[in-house]
């Protein structure tokens, strides 16, 4: 890492498009608190050049010929936990984010970021900050909304027929006609909705219907 304010932000580009890399550096290099030691072309090219120089900061992209920059990024961590890395990227898809946050990337940003935004982002992540592009926070938040959803439904041990069970009761359907629906008895109806009462620990199916509006099941 930067030993101290003086020391320039010690960068390498990672893209296999030359123009790209040749934009990146001449970007960068206007900037007095940035130095780029070196650049590669694919991902088989990094940790070598980590291993020959004394790296800050890897901007590296997502599609590359050979390796994905995902898992690049997970081999680096591993290997040089002290290297921070920004993936650089023209993809939007919210997998490719959730991926690299799980890969463990300090940054996720798109390459049609402003040359000012760039710049501030790599001090920020050297800094110890964490960033995403704006534009991506949403998706990104939605979905982990509903992973979080999902994962609340596994440990109350609800199945997908107990949800739709629920989601029947909470329309105001019966007994009788949810037993017809499922070709069960209502006696198994009656059954299987006392053992959701259980699972969400209510004891009335208004307060199941409210607890499963509460947590967005429903």
């Amino acid at each position: 890492m930067v030993a101290n304010s003086w020391e320039p932000i010690r960068i390498l580009i990672v893209d296999d498009h030359p123009v790209v890399r040749h934009g990146l550096r001449n970007l960068l290099s206007a900037h007095p608190d940035f130095e780029i030691i070196a650049e590669a072309e694919d991902g088989a090219q990094v940790l070598p050049l980590l291993a020959a120089h004394n790296i800050d900061i890897v901007l590296l992209d997502i599609q590359m010929k050979g390796q994905s920059g995902i898992d690049v990024a997970g081999r680096v961590i591993r290997s040089y936990p002290q290297v921070k890395i920004i993936i650089l990227t023209t993809y939007d898809d919210h997998s490719y984010v959730e991926q690299a946050l799980e890969a463990g990337v300090h940054g996720f940003l798109l390459k049609s970021a402003s040359h000012e935004t760039l710049p501030d982002s790599i001090r920020a992540v050297v800094r110890g900050e964490r960033l995403i592009s704006p534009s991506l926070v949403s998706n990104v938040l939605t979905n982990y909304q509903k992973l979080a959803q999902e994962q609340a439904k596994r440990e109350a041990g609800l199945s997908a027929e107990d949800l739709k069970i629920l989601t029947r009761i909470s329309e105001g359907t019966n007994n009788k006609m949810i037993a017809e629906e499922f070709y069960w008895s209502e006696a198994t109806v009656k059954r299987r909705v006392q053992e959701i009462l259980e699972k969400l620990g209510v004891s009335n199916r208004a307060q199941a219907i409210a607890e499963a509006v509460r947590r967005g099941w429903i």
